[in-house]
């Protein structure tokens, strides 16, 4: 199929979710619906919401904007506290959600949007840090930094500070990026490790460096939109953070296209593609897809990094999405949840990654790859050329 083909058949999966969803029951929040638990706020609606507001934005339809307002207005309160949303927990997935606040408030004037940012901006205030000066992940996971933290926090951070708080947090958001590259990174591939521990203490943490064991493709993912989405959202006034940023993106850029395979995709272990049990997974190659084309459209990446951001998009359409004979779409290939630690044990070896459930319609790979289609329609609008930012 094309790449425009494959954009349609990811929005007929995605009419067929947003017509049979509400807010107490969204169709791609697997989690959700195997627990059988009251939805609350959370970072998988949050990246769904992301994927169709940009949607929105490629494509004008009113009526993305139209539910994307509904589904997050029904956690917003006038006041701008939020349904289901605990500061305390001192969780950065929470704030990942906050993200839509920006665009829902540019794009609706409704005044609970912005007091919506200030009441998740003040869970930064207390958070607790490592002695480097980086976000624990959680308070239960107390002196953990996790790649996937990186992309749920430092966005909505960046864009908050540069645009209501004068820039003063940049830097320090600058310095937590910073701290991953110094502290997560193999320097032998330019590869990020899952998770670090500051204290050495937990099982899957090195002794000695205090990093997981594993280069987990989702978090790497994460990592990499965290960068593109902080450079769109700072000012380039800061001319010392935004290059630096830039060179960041096109040194993980540049690590990972080596173990891109074949057929355009990334392995749920990056750098094991022959490894038993390994597979091409759907949610981080989307990831680094919709990031590629869109630090390529906006000048972050030389326009050439488009072509690999094309690629892996049309690979994940070719090997996992597809028409069932009813005429629902399926998109398969996605891990529906790893990490490091807890109840669980979770060790953070390659068999721990392999043998996590892989699924099909859910948030984390179906909202990546509309974002990535998001980029490919506009790419398409606009004759193929990646536009200036």
């Amino acid at each position: 199929m094309t790449p425009i083909e494959a954009c349609d058949l990811l929005r007929r999966s995605l009419d067929g979710m947003l017509s049979g969803s509400t807010p107490d029951r969204p169709l791609w929040n697997q989690e959700l619906l195997r627990s059988g638990g009251k939805n609350r706020w959370n970072y998988i609606d949050g990246v769904m919401i992301t994927a169709v507001l940009a949607l929105c934005e490629a494509t004008g339809e009113e009526a993305l904007l139209r539910f994307a307002d509904g589904f997050v207005g029904a956690f917003v309160a006038e006041d701008g506290t939020i349904r289901g949303y605990d500061a305390a927990e001192q969780n950065l997935d929470n704030l990942s959600p906050g993200r839509n606040l920006f665009p829902l408030y540019r794009l609706t004037g409704r005044e609970k949007y912005r007091r919506a940012m200030d009441t998740l901006r003040a869970q930064l205030e207390t958070a607790p840090r490592t002695r480097e000066g980086s976000f624990w992940h959680k308070r239960i996971y107390p002196g953990q930094v996790w790649l996937d933290g990186l992309y749920m926090a430092q966005p909505f951070y960046m864009e908050y500070e540069t645009r209501y708080h004068r820039m003063r947090g940049c830097a320090d958001v600058f310095a937590q990026l910073r701290n991953a590259r110094r502290l997560m990174r193999d320097g032998a591939t330019g590869l990020y490790y899952h998770g670090y521990d500051e204290t050495r203490a937990m099982p899957w943490a090195d002794p000695v460096t205090g990093l997981s064991a594993s280069f987990w493709l989702r978090s790497i993912g994460w990592l990499y939109v965290a960068l593109v989405d902080c450079l769109a959202a700072m000012s380039d006034e800061l001319y010392y953070e935004y290059r630096t940023l830039q060179a960041m993106l096109r040194e993980l850029s540049d690590a990972l296209l080596p173990w891109q395979g074949e057929n355009g995709m990334f392995h749920q272990v990056v750098d094991s593609p022959g490894e038993p049990g390994n597979y091409p997974e759907t949610s981080g190659t989307a990831l680094v897809a919709y990031g590629m084309l869109r630090a390529a459209r906006l000048g972050f990446l030389p326009a050439r990094y488009a072509a690999h951001g094309l690629r892996a998009f049309q690979g994940t359409a070719d090997t996992w999405l597809a028409a069932n004979p009813d005429g629902s779409v399926r998109l398969g290939g996605i891990c529906l949840v790893a990490g490091l630690g807890g109840p669980a044990g979770r060790a953070g070896t390659h068999a721990y990654y392999y043998g996590e459930p892989v699924v099909e319609n859910e948030a984390k790979g179906i909202g990546p790859m509309l974002l990535a289609a998001s980029e490919v329609l506009r790419r398409e609008a606009a004759g193929g050329a990646p536009a200036n930012r």
